[in-house]
């Protein structure tokens, strides 16, 4: 497990090597394996740790290279509709399994997790579902909740192809149009690290201010 941990973060922090390498390696086979990947953090409640955010940043600029044949439209239409099934697989699973998933027999699914993707979900409703597809792990738990609650599938759907078609946009074409400038191909590894903290940066706001909040509560000063 330590092994695997190691290698999933030499892969996030040099992803425009490993990527590179992926596509060298298996050419047209990239789509699908950019596929596999995006659905998987979005559909798949057990891998919230899978690097989005900056996968789809580091493959635009992959693709916007000169020699690199893969097109850039398609890998976009292609990856939203991973993003979109992934979130619509997620939905039907909390909706079969819900709670019972988080009895504490899987160590990837932590209660914690949960929570905090719950509290997101009462703070910004049905929008939860736009909102948490640029925030690392609450993304890959927001669909799962939804499930569990009462959201209706038309409506989640709605909320599912905008965010998806959303997330995958912005961070696809940040990376085809800027992940070539030079400043940015050689500092490749503090993008990804102001890409992470960026993601993680309003759930951490959010949390100050929530304890911020009880503090200033009579019964606690």
């Amino acid at each position: 497990m330590i092994e695997l941990f190691k290698s999933l973060i030499d892969f996030v922090l040099h992803i425009d090597t490993h990527l590179g390498q992926i596509v060298n390696d298996y050419q047209a086979w990239t789509y699908l394996i950019l596929f596999l990947i995006i659905f998987a953090e979005t559909g798949l409640v057990v891998t919230p740790i899978l690097p989005g955010d900056s996968l789809l940043f580091a493959a635009g600029a992959i693709v916007a290279k000169p020699d690199v044949d893969m097109s850039i439209l398609f890998l976009l239409a292609l990856l939203c509709i991973a993003a979109v099934l992934g979130d619509l697989v997620n939905y039907h699973i909390g909706k079969a399994i819900g709670h019972q998933a988080f009895s504490g027999k899987y160590k990837l699914l932590k209660t914690e997790y949960l929570q905090r993707t719950q509290e997101f979900y009462q703070k910004h409703g049905g929008k939860t579902i736009i909102y948490a597809r640029f925030i690392p792990i609450i993304r890959t738990f927001a669909p799962f909740v939804a499930g569990i609650g009462t959201m209706s599938y038309a409506k989640f759907a709605s909320f599912n192809v905008v965010g998806g078609v959303a997330w995958v946009s912005s961070f696809l074409l940040l990376g085809y149009f800027f992940g070539g400038l030079p400043v940015i191909k050689e500092n490749f590894t503090y993008v990804v690290f102001g890409i992470i903290f960026v993601s993680i940066l309003p759930p951490i706001i959010e949390l100050i201010r929530s304890r911020g909040k009880t503090t200033a509560k009579p019964g606690n000063i």
